[in-house]
């Protein structure tokens, strides 16, 4: 944004360097679309992926998830189809061949966490994960979805918005 707002004029290869900066896996966001993300988040491939339309609801707990403490307790398990295999699935089918890793651990830990996963997928969504090693919850929806008001619980932030 401040690229386009002080006409800058900085190619998207030098925004992600200078975003890496900031943190490893900051570039990530740059260009905005569907990307892997491979080596410490630093790695980029396209994703040939559209999410146009889907609804996006994201849900930000008062809970504080330790990274450190989320990755001394991950057990990573290769799963049955690679990442790259599932993008290629109906949407529909996500929810059984895709998972974190971090769930796993978190959520025991944090059960508020995961009852706003279910409670995501309780009002109709399509998929719904928490992001990284949480806190937050998203749920994707289907365009045409009606996104009632929800009680996620008390301090908890959520915003919905429809992608382009």
């Amino acid at each position: 944004m401040l690229n386009r707002l002080l006409h800058l004029n900085l190619s998207d290869d030098k925004l992600e360097e200078l975003a890496s900066r900031l943190g490893a896996d900051c570039a990530f966001f740059v260009r905005n679309r569907p990307t892997f993300a491979e080596g410490i988040g630093n790695l980029f491939s396209p994703v040939p992926l559209s999410l146009a339309g889907l609804q996006l609801w994201l849900v930000k707990p008062p809970v504080f998830v330790s990274t450190r403490d989320a990755f001394a307790r991950i057990r990573p398990r290769r799963p049955e189809l690679s990442l790259r295999d599932v993008c290629r699935l109906p949407l529909s089918e996500w929810r059984e061949a895709m998972s974190n890793d971090f769930e796993e651990s978190v959520f025991p830990q944090f059960p508020t966490i995961a009852a706003i996963k279910q409670k995501l997928y309780d009002l109709g969504a399509l998929y719904a994960s928490m992001s990284g090693s949480g806190s937050s919850v998203y749920g994707l929806f289907a365009p045409e979805a009606e996104l009632p008001e929800a009680d996620f619980g008390e301090g908890c932030f959520q915003s919905k918005m429809t992608l382009a």
